[in-house]
């Protein structure tokens, strides 16, 4: 019969055939350690995402609105990052943060709009 050993810290393991980790502890360390890399990549865009999002809707109380981009950096919109791009059936471009949406009207002036999560 092999010896069995816990995954993180390599103690004995007493108790269930199937255990894995001798407490929860070093369940938790090794699941933290095996999730980083490229996870940590993920949650640093999903963190931005968020943040653009919410910013959004704070400004956008009635779901269209005019802002300045000022105002947007002010609280720390970052430009770079969105989720998904439209084109209306004008031809306006908007860049999205899950159901809000911005165009620019012009370098100073972004059209905020918040998208119906029922379409």
């Amino acid at each position: 019969m092999s010896k069995r050993e816990c995954l993180e810290c390599n103690e004995p393991l007493k108790g269930r055939a199937d255990q894995k980790f001798c407490c929860d502890a070093c369940r938790n360390a090794y699941n933290n350690r095996r999730i980083t890399g490229s996870s940590r990549y993920i949650q640093k865009v999903n963190r931005i995402l968020k943040k653009n999002n919410a910013i959004l809707t704070r400004v956008n109380h009635n779901e269209k609105t005019t802002v300045s981009r000022e105002m947007l950096v002010l609280q720390g919109f970052n430009f770079n990052y969105f989720t998904h791009l439209h084109k209306s059936r004008n031809g306006r471009l908007y860049y999205f943060c899950y159901d809000q949406g911005l165009s620019a009207l012009n370098n100073k002036k972004y059209f905020l709009l918040k998208k119906n999560c029922n379409q």
